[in-house]
């Protein structure tokens, strides 16, 4: 099986959250996971649904503040075992192109 997840990590706070995110973001080095960082959040990618879980409890509790907010939204699709990429892929294709705009 493999669980796929965004994950998103801040400090509840004004002004830059970058070094806080960085730290939760190296958290994820600790545990087998595969993870790409967006301008939204992370995105994990498990074998297993406690791997993914201990992932980002672990960067959840990285973030240094009085208060954190996190949001994680999770597809557990039990029925095969394609990776993050095969979902983009599946889009691209559909798309005829990469399914991405660049603001010039």
């Amino acid at each position: 099986m493999t669980v796929v997840a965004l994950l998103s990590v801040a400090p509840v706070r004004e002004g830059s959250m970058a070094d806080e995110v960085a730290d939760a973001v190296a958290t994820l080095d600790e545990f087998d996971v595969a993870y790409e960082t967006n301008p939204m959040g992370t995105v994990i990618e498990a074998d297993d649904v406690g791997t993914l879980f201990a992932a980002c409890e672990a960067a959840h509790r990285a973030v240094d503040a009085d208060r954190v907010s996190t949001v994680l939204k999770v597809d557990d699709k039990r029925t095969n075992d394609d990776p993050a990429a095969a979902k983009v892929e599946g889009v691209e294709e559909a798309l005829g192109r990469e399914a991405r705009g660049d603001r010039e």
